[in-house]
């Protein structure tokens, strides 16, 4: 049976990751946040505390951090098992990595990201711009920034490996890739996920702009939900109350490690120069933006 991630990791040579030891399980995996482990059979999924921005793993953790997706992501696949399959098979994981980490199944991860976008925000801004469309979806002249779309759009992007950007690319991309009758299926699924999500969301004063989404297929070939789903790290989340067209509002989000690295750290992303530790003050402002996510999603407080 194929590996839960299928694509080998390019090593960011920025920072070295690797996976720490839990006695009794194989490393096999590291990526910018997560940690895949084996062990007769089974699947152990670890979310670290590890952050990243602008493709680039950070020297500075933010605690809970890894908590706070795992979490989020379980209270989301209960909420959407009527309409696709997860895959969770247990939360019996060691004791070293206790509320981070599930035990999942096996799965051929399709070499895709499904991202859906309801509102005009980020790279399907820029491209929007460009051209006045976002991977090959055809919009109405004069959209603004941040504007919500007629109806929620699938945007796919290739998956990249660690350090590497990924790129959108358009629906015939996505046949290519898996054939024409799973690349519709990816889209139906993931449009109705995302109308799902943005119904929860809203009744909780949030706005989901978009998200991207990980399947995999089982061994009776099923298309399974995996990876994380619907967190701060996967999503664009915005206060409804703070939302305004013409301008970014603020997101649930790493945007203060972003900021800072962009406007005062002085650190260039495309240099070959290591990034700079993150102070406290944005260390302590994007764990509380990651707590305050999980909050107002959940209604229940993060202990």
């Amino acid at each position: 049976m194929p590996p839960l991630l299928t694509r080998s990791p390019a090593p960011d040579y920025r920072v070295t990751v690797s996976a720490p030891p839990i006695p009794g399980w194989t490393p096999v995996y590291s990526g910018k946040v997560r940690d895949l482990y084996a062990d007769d059979g089974r699947l152990l999924f670890v979310a670290s505390d590890r952050i990243s921005a602008f493709d680039v793993i950070l020297p500075t953790p933010i605690p809970d951090k890894g908590r706070i997706l795992t979490q989020m992501s379980l209270w989301w696949f209960d909420r959407l098992a009527d309409i696709v399959p997860n895959h969770i098979v247990s939360l019996d994981v060691p004791e070293e990595v206790a509320g981070r980490a599930v035990i999942c199944q096996r799965l051929d991860m399709l070499p895709v990201e499904c991202v859906v976008r309801g509102y005009l925000a980020g790279s399907g801004w820029t491209d929007y711009q460009r051209n006045g469309s976002v991977c090959g979806v055809e919009l109405p002249a004069g959209l603004q920034q941040s504007q919500q779309l007629p109806e929620p759009i699938f945007t796919p992007a290739t998956k990249a490996a660690l350090g590497d950007h990924d790129e959108n690319i358009d629906f015939a991309s996505v046949v290519g890739l898996v054939g024409q009758e799973r690349a519709e299926e990816l889209r139906t699924l993931s449009l109705r996920i995302f109308a799902k999500a943005s119904e929860l969301a809203a009744g909780r004063g949030l706005l989901l702009a978009d998200t991207k989404f990980e399947f995999g297929l089982d061994a009776e070939g099923r298309i399974v939900l995996a990876d994380e789903v619907l967190t701060p790290d996967s999503s664009r989340f915005w206060d409804a109350t703070a939302w305004q067209v013409g301008s970014a509002p603020p997101s649930y989000d790493k945007q203060f490690v972003r900021d800072w690295l962009r406007l005062e750290s002085g650190w260039d992303p495309a240099s070959d120069l290591p990034p700079p530790p993150l102070p406290d003050s944005v260390v302590k402002a994007t764990r509380a933006k990651y707590v305050q996510a999980f909050e107002t999603l959940t209604d229940k407080e993060f202990v």
